[in-house]
């Protein structure tokens, strides 16, 4: 795999795929996009992060990986002023100083469009690095995301300090909420402290009518998923739905 995506990024052959997260009881208003890596084959097939980042995310190859994404996700907002994108980054890129010049070179007009995904475990993992890496992010005004809430050991202690702007659910809660019980206590359990926070709340992995229901019941704010829109080459916003569909939030 780490041939793959060596070969992938000195051929210019790595891109970002544009998924949907629209507001829960809208049809169709995008929140933001989340920016996908993907990787185009040779002969034309294309290779999802899932494939490859477990391979790479913890490796100088992952860095080169995460500046790459940076950089082309600076360069999508740049061209759309109507956007707002969202990217995923590791733990060894919070350190990575060519990563923030990257960052620290951007204007704040499209630094104010990018918000940074970063996993409950990768915060977690280092809590100054976390802290002094949210700072410099916070000054060119990007927003920040904790991705997989609720899949890790959060400690919460710290959430006063880290003061997230989004907060992603992690799918495993989502799957079935409408009828799993245990799913909904979670969920409404992260939600409380989300909006304690005040922090924007995104439910990843919707799939079906009644979980984007139920989503928006407990009171989610934003929603992500194949039933809301897959990822595509290009940001464009998910098809209107039809009539019967659009009773998706109360």
């Amino acid at each position: 795999e780490t041939a793959r995506v060596s070969a992938a990024l000195n051929d210019n052959r790595v891109e970002l795929f544009y998924q949907p997260i629209v507001r829960s009881g809208s049809d169709n208003f995008v929140a933001f996009y989340e920016g996908l890596a993907r990787i185009q084959m040779p002969g034309g097939s294309i290779i999802p992060a899932g494939q490859f980042m477990p391979f790479v995310e913890n490796t100088s190859l992952g860095t080169e990986l995460d500046r790459r994404i940076l950089r082309m996700a600076l360069t999508q907002l740049s061209n759309n002023p109507d956007i707002r994108l969202s990217i995923n980054m590791s733990v060894l890129s919070m350190k990575d100083t060519c990563w923030l010049s990257i960052l620290e070179s951007a204007s704040l007009d499209i630094c104010d469009r990018l918000i940074i995904e970063i996993t409950e475990g990768a915060a977690m993992s280092d809590v100054e690095l976390t802290t002094a890496f949210l700072h410099r992010v916070r000054r060119k005004h990007c927003s920040v995301a904790l991705d997989d809430f609720g899949a890790g050991a959060t400690s919460f202690r710290y959430f006063k300090d880290f003061l997230f702007d989004f907060v992603k659910i992690d799918g495993l809660f989502i799957r079935d909420l409408n009828y799993d019980k245990d799913n909904q206590v979670l969920v409404q359990a992260l939600i409380d402290i989300s909006k304690h926070f005040d922090m924007v709340i995104v439910a990843e992995f919707i799939e079906t009518n009644e979980e984007a229901e139920m989503a928006a019941k407990l009171g989610i704010d934003c929603l992500q998923g194949y039933l809301i829109g897959e990822p595509t080459a290009q940001p464009i916003a998910p098809f209107q739905r039809t009539m019967s569909d659009r009773k998706i939030a109360g």
